[in-house]
């Protein structure tokens, strides 16, 4: 066990470490993965995460990278709870975030539908050149919480994270 439980926020900085394992360039938290981290009366350590979507195949990679996180912290008893009270929204992303997504070629979330006739309709910015003639490819990119576009003024294919 820890000789002095580290405070809430160093919980916090530790959680941060923790990249996204299908976007590296993000951590949990500024994704907003991480809802809650805090002591019980026991002084336990909990961590709730919530899944982007309920099917999210990366979630059994980032309660491990978590866990092992916290082990490497000095953490011995803890819990981290898979948490679906509350709806993953990408308004839960950091702005943070949200650069670092263009900075990496994906386009980041805007207020805008995600179903694939809707999609079709809204313009998409090029996270490469901030061209706004782009066009949707497929509804789905390499993830269901990503679509695929294409830039018709770079020539360059690129993914918009879905707002959800």
């Amino acid at each position: 066990m820890i000789d002095t439980m580290p405070s809430i926020d160093q919980v916090w900085e530790f959680l941060s470490e923790v990249e996204d394992p299908e976007i590296p360039v993000l951590n949990v938290v500024e994704m907003g993965i991480v809802r809650k981290a805090y002591y019980d009366d026991n002084n336990k350590l909990w961590v709730h995460i919530t899944p982007t979507y309920s099917g999210c195949p990366a979630m059994t990679a980032i309660e491990m990278d978590v866990r092992a996180k916290l082990f490497e912290k000095g953490f011995k008893e803890f819990q981290v709870k898979t948490d679906f009270s509350e709806i993953w929204t990408t308004d839960w992303m950091t702005h943070e975030a949200q650069r670092k997504l263009k900075e990496y070629g994906i386009a980041p979330p805007k207020a805008m539908p995600t179903n694939a006739e809707e999609l079709g309709d809204k313009v998409i910015p090029c996270p490469w050149c901030d061209s706004l003639e782009t066009a949707l490819e497929s509804e789905f990119g390499s993830t269901a919480c990503k679509a695929l576009f294409y830039c018709h003024s770079c020539h360059q294919p690129f993914e918009h994270f879905k707002c959800i």
